[in-house]
């Protein structure tokens, strides 16, 4: 037992003597007082050395004292929204300073947290449009006679080395790096163009000038820096920047593909799972991560509900990985739909590095990486739909791809559901509950109520049947702040950001 844990304090992950280690230090070494803090070798990191009672401060737990309110919605009202206006992704910068979301339409819009007001010193800053640009373009492969979509499957954000920044943007097919900086001032007094920008004949020039900049209203500019094309046969379903910020890779059904930022004509197969036969194909890849402090490492989950960790220090083509997690069926609960239920829709590796969180049909699922048998935590995130997996099935809603994200210190745990709600687990007190991303809540500060759902028998005043239940309205997407309780959801064409209340 690490010392704190019989003071009822839990440790966020057990010691351990790898890079990334956890432990517990006691302020006061004097008999048994004093206070317990968690020190973490991993860095860089916006948590080292936090003080570890019941919650972190400024990340909370699902304690009956957390509260969270609404804060803001962004998006039209659900009459006058198309098709391109639903959101595929979100994702908080490193920071938490900016926001991106991308959407069916191939758009990017970055959100960028205002300064906090000083007179309202509990407020936080609100997050308002910082740039909006057209990420992709729908295109057409002649060869195939296929056509490319132009939506954002996926956004990733490369921490700010300078006052620009960068982020990587892909839709089935293409992978881009954009660029994304301020510009308020304008070069003027140029000797070989005129003011509107036209070249001037050499033989006019009598004087030479020195150019000057001059102010100009902030313009913030979207370039494209690098294109990654051509190099995936199937639908890119996952990227991820590894942790020397020099690599990143993308995951289609059947191979993962390693690239260099400055090279965009060759990427290395680093994974590759097509049969020779495509009849004998059994299972397909469905997401895949590195290692968060790792470079060598990486994981990826199949549609067989199995997650492979695999090391590129090995060999060259990872076709052999190095731990296989997979829990063991359960016959009691076979049935037609238990194959597809299992697929993994999202996985993620833990801030810690410790832990690995894969997000399936109904569960939400917990994997130390020292143990391969069986997760450590199964969370129920609607398992009322157990019974209505049939109906689910008709309407193909059963095929829908869940996301699952961590807080900032890994001990809570935030996915979607249907009729726009929302599912909250907390891993210390095992508390969760249940919100509901509404614009009849959408009134400043408004405390969101916790929803419930009657599976059968008597309804209470509180709850909503089952079968009430809109399936078109789901939340697939969703981002936590990397430092504070401040949360996006996804709901449509509708981005939410809720909040902790402040006291």
């Amino acid at each position: 037992m690490l010392p704190g844990a019989e003071q009822g304090r839990t440790p966020i992950a057990p010691a351990q003597t790898s890079p990334g280690m956890v432990r517990w230090r006691r302020q006061s070494s004097e008999g048994t007082g004093g206070t317990w803090f968690l020190q973490t070798d991993r860095s860089p990191g916006p948590h080292r050395g936090l003080l570890c009672d019941k919650m972190i401060p400024g990340l909370g737990t699902l304690t009956q004292d957390t509260l969270w309110c609404f804060s803001q919605v962004k998006g039209t009202i659900e009459i006058g929204a198309t098709e391109a206006d639903i959101i595929s992704t979100v994702e908080f910068n490193h920071t938490g300073e900016l926001l991106a979301t991308g959407d069916k339409g191939g758009r990017v819009v970055i959100f960028q947290r205002e300064q906090e007001s000083k007179n309202q010193v509990h407020r936080r800053g609100e997050y308002n449009v910082y740039s909006t640009f057209q990420s992709h373009e729908p295109e057409f492969d002649y060869l195939k006679s296929l056509e490319i979509e132009e939506k954002i499957n996926k956004i990733r954000w490369l921490p700010q080395q300078n006052a620009a920044y960068f982020l990587l943007s892909t839709n089935d097919k293409t992978v881009k790096l954009w660029k994304v900086s301020e510009r308020d001032k304008r070069p003027e007094g140029y000797n070989l163009k005129d003011e509107e920008g036209r070249l001037r004949d050499p033989a006019t020039i009598t004087t030479l000038r020195v150019p000057v900049l001059r102010p100009m209203d902030l313009m913030v500019e979207a370039t494209p820096r690098r294109v990654f094309a051509n190099a995936h046969t199937y639908h890119i379903n996952s990227i991820s920047v590894n942790s020397d910020y020099e690599t990143y890779m993308s995951a289609d059904d059947l191979r993962i593909n390693l690239w260099n930022f400055e090279i965009t004509n060759q990427s290395f197969n680093i994974v590759d799972i097509k049969p020779a036969n495509m009849e004998e194909l059994t299972e397909v890849i469905t997401a895949a991560e590195f290692h968060p402090h790792h470079c060598n490492t990486f994981v990826y989950s199949s549609s067989k509900g199995t997650i492979r960790l695999c090391d590129m220090r090995a060999s060259a083509l990872c076709d052999r990985h190095t731990k296989f997690f997979e829990e063991p069926e359960d016959p009691s609960n076979r049935s037609f739909f238990s194959e597809i239920i299992s697929s993994i829709s999202d996985v993620k590796f833990s801030h810690s590095g410790r832990y690995i969180m894969t997000r399936d049909y109904l569960t939400v699922k917990v994997w130390d990486l020292n143990m391969e048998s069986r997760p450590i935590e199964t969370y129920q995130v609607h398992d009322y739909l157990r019974s209505k997996l049939c109906s689910l099935y008709e309407n193909d809603c059963i095929f829908d791809k869940f996301e699952c994200v961590w807080n900032g210190s890994d001990s809570v745990i935030m996915t979607g559901s249907y009729n726009n709600f929302f599912r909250m687990f907390d891993r210390n007190t095992k508390r969760d509950v249940t919100l509901e991303a509404s614009r009849e809540n959408s009134k400043p500060r408004a405390i969101l109520k916790p929803r419930k759902v009657c599976v059968g028998g008597k309804r209470r005043k509180d709850e909503i049947s089952v079968d009430s239940l809109d399936f078109s309205k789901k939340i697939l997407h969703t981002a936590w702040h990397p430092s504070e309780n401040i949360i996006a959801v996804a709901a449509t064409n509708n981005l939410y950001i809720f909040q902790d209340k402040v006291n």
